[in-house]
């Protein structure tokens, strides 16, 4: 961690997440590279059990407020074994992105990536208040370079064994992974089931 990175944790350390999330959500470092403007979304309490570190925003998230209102957010639920009120519950489940604010487009289609200024500003003390989580869901390929290092998405869900308790690897759930899917009947057949179980052992 460099020296930013210490004293913001230890600025979090005299704050209450209340405060910090309200710093969260004013933030506008990004403003000038945001189409939308900024409008960082955050769903956290002490009181999580399971972290969803996903990518960042989309349109749909941007414009209700609400991370994963969309049906990439459809599909994660339904891997989880989720139902809405449960996944949006944040005294079981908080998500934090590492972008928190809608990117744009790229030209040929697609999300950019999250803005890199993001998860350096306000990730590691954000987290640092998030004591009870039991359970991190690696999202796509952003959350897992940024806390595994650089590796393959395919090769870490399938090898999802390797990072529990503390983690567990998946794609994206957008529709693509859906195409992938269907050519990976592992996935299915093994990841999802281990998942439901892990994520019922941390709720318990």
């Amino acid at each position: 961690m460099n020296t930013d990175g210490q004293a913001a944790l230890a600025r979090s350390n005299n704050e209450t997440l209340d405060s910090l999330v309200a710093r969260v959500r004013a933030c506008t470092i990004c403003a000038p590279e945001l189409p939308l403007g900024p409008k960082p979304l955050i769903h956290v309490s002490k009181k999580a059990r399971i972290l969803i570190a996903s990518q960042a925003p989309g349109t749909i998230a941007h414009e209700s407020g609400k991370s994963f209102y969309d049906p990439s957010g459809r599909r994660l639920r339904s891997w989880m074994n989720l139902s809405e009120d449960d996944f949006y519950d944040t005294s079981k489940v908080a998500i934090l992105p590492m972008g928190l604010c809608y990117p744009g487009r790229l030209p040929n289609g697609g999300d950019k990536p999250p803005r890199p200024e993001c998860a350096p500003a306000w990730r590691d003390e954000v987290l640092s208040h998030l004591t009870s989580l039991r359970l991190i869901l690696l999202v796509g390929s952003y959350s897992q370079h940024y806390t595994l290092g650089r590796g393959s998405v395919g090769e870490r869900v399938k090898d999802f064994r390797r990072y529990l308790p503390r983690y567990f690897p998946l794609p994206h759930p957008s529709w693509r992974t859906g195409v992938w899917e269907k050519r990976a009947p592992w996935f299915q057949g093994e990841v999802i089931p281990a998942l439901r179980e892990e994520i019922q052992k941390a709720l318990a």
